[in-house]
């Protein structure tokens, strides 16, 4: 007798073979999300702006007519979108346009380090002139503004999904609960309220520490001496609501321009640690306060889930990723077998 018990060896395999199974359903929905990116992203951005936007409708449904409540509540999320949009936008030319008037800046720096780098028997400055230089880095910002304008066709499709999913917001509840608001043992209605009601207060933090972050973007740059303050506050304001990449660009972009426009790395060391600093207090002790233990999640799956879903979907993963994943957690919280799922991933106590 090997003192194992009768069908032992059984479950092993079945759970063996299920573990492979989960991970190959991951991977292959992964792989259809990513080549779905057309359908799937504006889709799910739709749904955050409904989930995010719909207490707004409700409290005015229950005041007024029903279509003129939706028209409110679109006009309102437009306003909204647009505004953050062509704010980054405008922050962006204008640096986009001192970056071209002031490039002989950063060619001059860019060569000062080669030539520190050959002096010191670095063989690096030969294959790194071939592909990082001053035209290259025009042509990325350039891209970036091209990216921008290429963002109508998505903002559309998206504006679009919001407006059937608003118009039929209401009648999906109804249909829920006369089908019994339960799926496979959750409540599809109860995960829905949750799950707005964390979108809604992780848009309401997000915009606080963009605020924050924006003034005092503004007051650095502005003490320092920094051209252009106003478009590295909006640059810094948008970008915030991206977590980790967003507040990264926008601590590294002004202090590479801080090293041309001063030509100086004490300027730059001084501003990139104020960033820092500035960046750190907001992500570590003000975020945290205002979202308290229902939004807390661990750093590492923040990180995790932005490099996730930006590598499927680009920038717009990069948002959506940490929405996906709050609703992932409300989902899990249903199911008794998968809470430790919320306790893993959970930054306080779970």
């Amino acid at each position: 007798m090997n003192g194992k018990a009768p069908g032992s060896g059984v479950e092993t395999e079945l759970s063996t073979i299920g573990g492979l199974l989960l991970v190959s359903t991951t991977i292959l929905v992964m792989a259809a999300l990513s080549w779905g990116e057309a359908v799937f992203a504006p889709a799910a951005f739709a749904i955050f702006i409904v989930m995010v936007v719909w207490p707004l409708q409700a409290y005015l449904q229950a005041r007024m007519p029903r279509m003129l409540a939706i028209l409110i509540t679109l006009v309102i999320t437009l306003v909204c979108v647009v505004f953050l949009l062509m704010l980054f936008a405008w922050g962006l030319s204008v640096v986009g346009q001192w970056l071209v008037r002031n490039s002989a800046r950063f060619q001059a720096i860019y060569q000062i380090a080669m030539d520190w780098l050959e002096s010191h028997g670095f063989a690096i400055a030969g294959p790194i002139s071939e592909t990082f230089n001053m035209s290259w880095l025009v042509r990325t910002v350039q891209a970036m503004l091209a990216r921008l304008n290429g963002l109508a066709g998505f903002a559309t499709l998206v504006f679009a999904f919001a407006v059937l999913g608003l118009l039929e917001a209401e009648d999906l509840t109804k249909r829920l609960k006369a089908a019994g608001s339960r799926f496979g043992g959750i409540d599809i209605v109860a995960v829905g309220r949750e799950t707005a009601g964390h979108f809604g207060k992780y848009m309401l933090v997000r915009t606080i520490a963009s605020v924050v972050t924006g003034a005092t973007v503004w007051l650095i740059a502005y003490i320092v001496g920094l051209e252009v303050p106003a478009a590295w506050a909006a640059i810094a304001f948008t970008l915030n609501y991206i977590p980790f990449i967003g507040p990264l660009v926008a601590t590294l972009l002004p202090t590479l321009f801080a090293l041309a426009q001063f030509e100086s790395f004490r300027i730059a060391l001084l501003v990139l640690v104020c960033l820092t600093i500035v960046q750190f207090i907001i992500g570590s002790y003000l975020e945290p306060v205002f979202t308290g233990s229902t939004l807390s999640i661990s750093p590492f799956a923040v990180m995790f889930v932005v490099f996730l879903w930006s590598m499927l979907w680009g920038l717009t993963g990069a948002f959506i990723g940490v929405p996906i994943l709050v609703a992932a957690m409300a989902v899990c919280r249903q199911i008794p077998s998968m809470r430790w799922f919320t306790v893993m991933l959970s930054g306080g106590k779970g």
